[in-house]
């Protein structure tokens, strides 16, 4: 189950239904508005189910990564030879605070936690 391709398809879907329903007032057909106003509504608490699930796995990540015991801020010599700094600290994990993950975490720099100091 990918959740951002199920909430990018029914942003597709709830976008179509929008363009439908603006047809419909504009063909002034109350009966197909009205089921364009139904299709919509539970598209949007699709989508609210679905980034609620999001942000449950976000935050349950997090703090699994914030039990981990040591963490700190990567250098940019770090950052520029990912792969090589990642196979000498085993069991690394790197968060951007440019990610949904690092935004919850409510990060500024880019952070590597790891279960031993590195």
């Amino acid at each position: 189950m990918n959740l951002n391709k199920d909430i990018q398809q029914l942003n597709n879907k709830l976008d179509i239904l929008r363009r439908k329903l603006d047809d419909a007032k504009a063909r002034d057909d109350q009966g197909l508005v009205k089921q364009f106003k139904r299709e919509l509504t539970t598209v949007n608490k699709k989508i609210a189910s679905i980034k609620g699930m999001q942000s449950r796995s976000n935050s349950a990540q997090g703090e699994a990564l914030n039990a981990l015991s040591f963490h700190r801020a990567l250098s940019k010599l770090e950052q520029a030879d990912m792969g090589k700094f990642k196979k000498s600290v085993r069991g690394l994990i790197v968060v951007h605070p440019l990610t949904t993950l690092g935004k919850e975490m409510g990060i500024s720099e880019v952070t590597g936690y790891a279960p031993k100091a590195f």
